[in-house]
């Protein structure tokens, strides 16, 4: 050991040289692609404002959002990547509409790839995204939705009879629904998505290989062991392993012709016809297996927040429970034991209007990651250079538009012309096709939670 230091040794005024060199070229790079635009002068070698973003994310974005009050966006420097951060709605419905190959391409997040694998369904773009989505079309046909509809509110019940006992249990005292809101939304997804393919054991491991992936996603992206990212990286993969033997199992059960039961049946009853039929070849098991995850990636945590926020707002407004009491009273009685049915959903329009008001001043996807393919102008004065991770904000958009931005106002949502009026930058057919199912899962969650007695949640 003492002979090799020896050896460097002669070699450290260089090897310090080319280290303090790296780091001036570093932080070059980083001042030219900023130029002029709001953003650290000064960033740390290589981690950036990594740290900051970990340990305070609500915070940084918000000092990102001040710092972009200006222009309409900001800049940072994160794990050795440039990123820009949209605030102005125009900018941010610019990225939106520019989701192609030589334009942006959607993450989800930073190191998505590596942490989702490449069988993903975001990043599909041209003829095979046209493929996939006619494949999954018959997903969404009536007759599956109304299958939803039902086991979502089975579902439902009974974790909302569940909840009632933990009450009764500690009366007086307020009861914390985050965990358990999120675990009643896990087994709804994993019943509406692979019901019977997977075990009472299989939900148990699911739930903590879910768990480990959620806790990576906020971690520095260290793909080493004993690191969340890792631990979230290994997760996946096993999720998605055992989705595709969901996927295996439907496909069998349908080339049987049983009768769909479930989301992955009726898509597998699409492919055995397309087999059987001789046309184009089907995605593998595998492939339906992650793009499966998607599906839950998509439906489970937006969805428990927007449930979480639901209830509280309801509960701070009861002028506005009290109305969709009143509406949901006029179409379906919980007297008469029966499930509300999809028609009976499509006519609750205020309680529409209230999951779409929830969605705006609370949106549960604050921001969609993207990666400049090629520079692209983003104003006459400023190009985002290729490889840049663009933060288009969802959130600083949900307010811009509005008299009363800052006001929960589901009247707001009915004077407005279109479903999706109350997301401005998010338009085109992905958003629509993967959206259209939350949403109404949603104002479902609305109109059965209308029932429970609200107590303060902590």
């Amino acid at each position: 050991m003492i002979s090799f230091l020896s050896f460097l040794s002669p070699f450290a005024p260089f090897l310090a040289t080319l280290f303090v060199l790296i780091l001036l070229l570093e932080q070059i790079s980083y001042l030219l692609k900023k130029r002029n635009v709001p953003g650290p002068n000064i960033v740390l070698p290589f981690f950036g404002n990594a740290i900051p973003l970990v340990m305070e994310p609500t915070g940084f974005w918000e000092i990102q959002a001040h710092l972009a009050s200006s222009l309409g966006f900001s800049v940072n420097y994160i794990i050795g990547r440039f990123i820009v951060f949209i605030r102005d709605t125009e900018l941010a419905h610019l990225i939106f509409s520019n989701v192609r190959p030589d334009a942006f391409l959607l993450v989800g997040h930073p190191f998505g790839k590596k942490l989702f694998g490449e069988h993903n369904l975001i990043y599909m773009f041209g003829q095979d995204h046209k493929d996939l989505r006619r494949q999954i079309s018959p997903n969404f046909t009536p007759r599956a939705l109304s299958t939803y509809t039902a086991l979502q509110q089975n579902i439902i019940l009974e974790h909302l009879k569940s909840w009632e006992r933990l009450s009764s249990e500690s009366p007086g005292k307020s009861i914390s629904l985050r965990l358990l809101a999120r675990d009643m939304n896990l087994e709804t997804s994993q019943t509406v998505f692979v019901g019977r393919y997977l075990s009472n054991e299989a939900r148990v491991k699911f739930r903590d290989d879910y768990n480990l992936f959620n806790t990576g996603l906020m971690k520095l992206p260290f793909d080493l062991p004993g690191f969340a990212f890792r631990n979230a990286r290994l997760a996946v993969e096993r999720l998605v392993e055992t989705l595709t033997d969901c996927a295996a199992q439907s496909k069998s059960r349908m080339f049987q012709g049983d009768e769909p039961s479930c989301l992955i049946d009726f898509w597998m009853q699409e492919t055995v016809r397309e087999i059987t039929e001789s046309k184009t070849a089907p995605p593998s098991d595998y492939e339906i297996g992650s793009y499966l995850f998607d599906f839950l990636f998509a439906a489970q945590d937006a969805s428990t927040s927007s449930l979480l926020w639901a209830v509280s707002l309801l509960d701070s407004h009861p002028d506005v429970l009290r109305r969709v009491r009143e509406e949901v009273s006029s179409i379906w009685s919980p007297e008469s034991d029966s499930l509300i049915r999809s028609e009976q959903l499509r006519e609750m329009k205020y309680t529409q209007a209230v999951a779409r008001e929830v969605i705006r001043y609370r949106p549960p996807a604050t921001l969609v990651p993207h990666i400049a393919m090629k520079d692209f102008p983003l104003t006459e004065s400023y190009t985002i250079p290729k490889g840049t991770i663009v933060f288009p904000s969802v959130y600083e958009s949900s307010f811009q538009g509005f008299l009363e931005a800052d006001r929960f106002d589901p009247d707001l949502q009915t004077e407005l012309p279109g479903v999706w009026s109350w997301a401005p930058p998010m338009r085109g057919p992905k958003v629509r096709l993967e959206s259209s199912g939350a949403f109404h899962c949603h104002v479902r969650h609305c109109a059965r939670f209308q029932e429970a007695p609200y107590r303060r949640l902590r």
